[in-house]
């Protein structure tokens, strides 16, 4: 049998142009994740919540008794916060294991070889949870006002309400930037998934549990920025217009977020490594 040559060939194949890389492993992420039938069944869970408000849209529409239904920014409001349990166990499912099982199987020095950048595996890590969870939040929350119009037959609505665009996106993408890199960073820490979904559950409940106590010691609710959701609570209420529910200031949720999104992206910076070192 003959042993042909097997020394330096040229590449036969496409190069991709730079700073595309990311885009890859979003791919490969939201395909691994869409073949999950469990996956399925809690994006279709989710969605439930839209389907009982197209509902109310249709029957505040059409019967005069169900004028009371009509909707308005509150309705948006109060949608999106529905949407954060379904938030919650997305984060979990989706994003313990992006990193922590590459970190398992050393599977770092082989992402981090050129032309790959970390900047460009942790985005493509983070567009993973941020299309999964714009899916349940953003998507179905504009859908509603695109139902609203075509239920109506008027823009009415949309035209005497259009800052619920930008306040859906805003919010939308705020609440999915602090939870997304909050969980990435995470799951950077270890290389057990199930330790590190333990863990963004101690962040969200452990919070709370220390605003709570101290909400029953002084019976005030400035203490609220004490809890991640409760500031992500105060800041979409802020940005639909409705009056905060918490006495804390505003400004108080807003720096609270922008530090565990800063103090996030710190902690990938340092972990998202092609070689560990050990000190």
């Amino acid at each position: 049998m003959p042993i042909h040559d097997q020394g330096y060939r040229r590449y036969g194949g496409q190069r991709a142009g730079a700073g595309r890389a990311w885009a890859v492993i979003a791919r490969a992420g939201v395909r691994t994740l869409f073949a999950r039938r469990a996956f399925i069944g809690l994006l279709l869970l989710s969605w439930i919540p839209f389907l009982v408000r197209a509902v109310q849209i249709y029957a505040a529409a059409n019967l005069p008794q169900a004028q009371f239904l009509a909707p308005d920014a509150r309705m948006f409001r109060s949608f999106l916060e529905q949407q954060e349990i379904f938030l919650f166990f997305i984060t979990v499912y989706a994003g313990t294991g992006l990193i922590a099982n590459d970190r398992r199987a050393n599977a770092l020095q082989i992402y981090l070889s050129r032309p790959l950048t970390r900047l460009e595996y942790i985005f493509g890590k983070f567009a993973i949870l941020l299309a999964l969870l714009l899916l349940v939040t953003w998507l179905p929350a504009m859908l509603l006002l695109v139902i609203q119009v075509m239920f109506a037959g008027s823009f009415a609505f949309f035209l005497g309400n259009l800052f619920l665009v930008p306040a859906i996106t805003i919010f939308s993408l705020i609440q999915v930037s602090a939870v997304g890199l909050a969980m990435l960073a995470l799951s950077s820490l270890s290389k057990s998934s199930r330790y590190v979904g333990v863990l963004y559950a101690g962040l969200i409940f452990f919070s709370q549990a220390v605003y709570g106590i101290v909400r029953g010691l002084t019976r005030d609710s400035t203490m609220a920025w004490l809890s991640v959701p409760l500031d992500l609570q105060q800041i979409g209420d802020v940005v639909f217009r409705l009056e905060p529910r918490f006495h804390m200031p505003v400004w108080s949720a807003f720096v609270v977020i922008a530090l565990l999104i800063v103090s996030s992206a710190i902690v990938l910076e340092r972990r998202v490594r092609g070689i560990e070192v050990v000190a």
